[in-house]
């Protein structure tokens, strides 16, 4: 079992930037990829960007590419979203997953939600404008 606590979320105008950080506990020895999902009020829950477990790839959505940086810290066993030029339609609850690559091939599986196997409970973000 691995667990994930989301943090780093708040209320900020539009144009600055926040960084979530998830932190993993538990089963942290295996090489799980991390990956970032939001969801709006009344909409379905999104991909946002995925990356490896060595961080040797990253993968975006058309909606982060440019604008948010996925990284990790093993070590820390954390996974991170930098998120700059923050818009009112960034504004979610940010879940962060992993999700075991011996499963998985090709991006379609990365952006699936259905593909990750541990979940946290979401951090909010607001974007006033």
């Amino acid at each position: 079992q691995v667990q994930l606590v989301e943090s780093g979320g708040g209320l900020v105008q539009a144009g600055a930037s926040l960084r979530l950080s998830c932190a993993a506990s538990g089963r942290t020895s295996s090489s799980y990829a991390g990956g970032w999902f939001r969801q709006a009020p009344g909409k379905d829950r999104e991909f946002v960007a995925a990356i490896s477990w060595s961080g040797s790839w990253a993968y975006y959505s058309d909606s982060a590419k440019g604008r948010f940086t996925i990284s990790r810290d093993n070590a820390k066993n954390t996974v991170y979203l930098q998120m700059n030029s923050l818009k009112p339609e960034d504004t979610a609850v940010y879940y962060c997953a992993a999700l075991d690559p011996y499963y998985c091939s090709g991006y379609g599986c990365y952006e699936a939600a259905l593909s990750y196997n541990y979940w946290g409970q979401g951090t909010q973000v607001t974007v006033s404008s």
